[in-house]
């Protein structure tokens, strides 16, 4: 099986080509191949799909189960889709499980790529404990947070306290840590259900993380500092309380390739 290894501001994916959507790992054996001693390494496996004519987007938690949308993966599967002349144009559309992204590569050299990556329209922002809880692809929640707990040396705990506890134990949710900084900008620090672990990065996890602050901070153009690297978030706020014309900026890069028996 070729492979190639992609990462997003430190979210690491395997990307496999599969357009007829053959593809017939078991849970077991995906979990295996994310694994970082037994396997390849990564957060996430996805696979290369065509559906209804489109690229479309599977994607797999580093646990093997096939899960929601991912926008540091759909960056990467947009540069991976340019890296392999899967597409005439630098600008298009593909299909993930939550519908359709629009993606603009900007800018390319080498096996570096900048990836504008459309998100969907996020309805509503919930409040919880006073935290907030939406749902940018996947569900998030959003905690705000002071500079010395995020220079802790892990959040596992803290974000299991609330990854399994209700309501959220059953379904899980992704879980973010966010400090405000001057001029709006943010740094954070997130927990993923099926890798559960923190990751370096989640790119719907900074997406949640822009929207659900807005009102704090009255901005519509959000820069966002992860361990992993620097995202952009643009988005319109409407009257409603519900926020479209949602993009996703930041980086995607090829790290390796191999043939795996």
């Amino acid at each position: 099986m070729y492979f190639q290894k992609w990462q997003g501001t430190g979210n690491d994916f395997i990307f496999v080509h599969d357009p007829e959507a053959t593809f017939n790992l078991s849970a077991k054996e995906i979990a295996m191949l994310c694994h970082r001693r037994f396997g390849i390494g990564a957060d996430g496996l996805i696979a290369w799909q065509l559906k209804d004519g489109m690229p479309f987007m599977k994607y797999y938690n580093s646990d093997g189960r096939e899960s929601t949308m991912c926008g540091n993966g759909g960056r990467c599967f947009a540069a991976y889709t340019i890296k392999n002349g899967l597409s005439d144009s630098f600008a298009f559309s593909f299909l993930a499980v939550d519908g359709i992204h629009n993606v603009e590569v900007l800018v390319t050299d080498d096996d570096f790529y900048q990836v504008k990556l459309q998100m969907i329209d996020v309805k509503e922002v919930n409040t919880f404990n006073n935290d907030f809880v939406l749902n940018t692809g996947s569900p998030h929640y959003v905690k705000i947070v002071d500079e010395k707990f995020l220079d802790q040396d892990s959040i596992v705990s803290e974000a299991q306290n609330i990854r399994y506890n209700p309501p959220f134990n059953k379904e899980g949710i992704n879980v973010n840590f966010v400090e405000l900084m001057e001029n709006g900008h943010l740094y954070m620090r997130t927990y993923e259900r099926g890798v559960e672990d923190e990751t370096y990065s989640c790119g719907t996890g900074v997406t949640a993380a822009a929207i659900s602050t807005h009102k704090l901070h009255n901005k519509n153009h959000v820069f966002i500092r992860t361990n992993g690297g620097n995202l952009e978030v643009k988005f319109t706020p409407n009257s409603d309380g519900s926020f479209s014309d949602v993009w996703l900026i930041g980086p995607a890069t090829m790290v390796f390739e191999g043939d795996l028996k």
